[in-house]
């Protein structure tokens, strides 16, 4: 989606999701921030699915591809690579296209853990990440309705909507 500010600045939105299944081991990183006793997710990095679609949706917004094509899970991305390593880059991509980062809501989807007291923190690494406000970040949390995968605690997913504006524009 495409639109402009009361300035005539250019505003794009991106929606993107991923998940990702319990893998072995603890220490979830979700929302850039590590929750030692929690069980890891199995993925190429280190499974932050939140930082993922955040990720997605800032590439999808500057029309940049999705995040598998900017960094495959193959020997060209480094295995175990922390998710915020991945959003620092696309953040650095979108600078180099002319975008930045406005605003970022994610939903997060799981059965388990609980993650309600984690949240204000995840809401703050992500706006340090992007170089936001606080308020300019929403994180969400999600049972899924303790429906399929994320309701049994097989899987976490989530899922953000990111806004980006030209740079030199007005702000949003």
């Amino acid at each position: 989606m495409v639109t402009t500010d009361a300035h005539g600045g250019e505003i794009r939105t991106g929606f993107s999701n991923d998940a990702h299944p319990f893998g072995p081991g603890d220490g979830l990183w979700l929302g850039g921030i590590e929750i030692p006793a929690a069980p890891r997710l199995f993925g190429h990095s280190d499974g932050d699915v939140a930082l993922h679609a955040i990720g997605g949706a800032l590439l999808g917004a500057a029309g940049l591809g999705d995040l598998g094509g900017v960094y495959p899970a193959d020997e060209r991305t480094r295995r175990g690579i922390p998710s915020s390593e991945l959003v620092r880059g696309i953040v650095g991509k979108l600078a180099e296209a002319g975008w930045l980062p406005v605003t970022v809501d994610v939903t997060i989807s799981a059965g388990r853990p609980r993650i309600g007291s984690a949240m204000p923190a995840m809401r703050e690494r992500i706006a340090a990440l992007l170089g936001v406000e606080v308020g300019d970040v929403n994180v969400q949390a999600s049972t899924g309705n303790l429906s399929g995968d994320v309701g049994a605690g097989r899987v976490i997913a989530a899922s953000a909507v990111a806004t980006v504006r030209r740079s030199g524009g007005s702000p949003a």
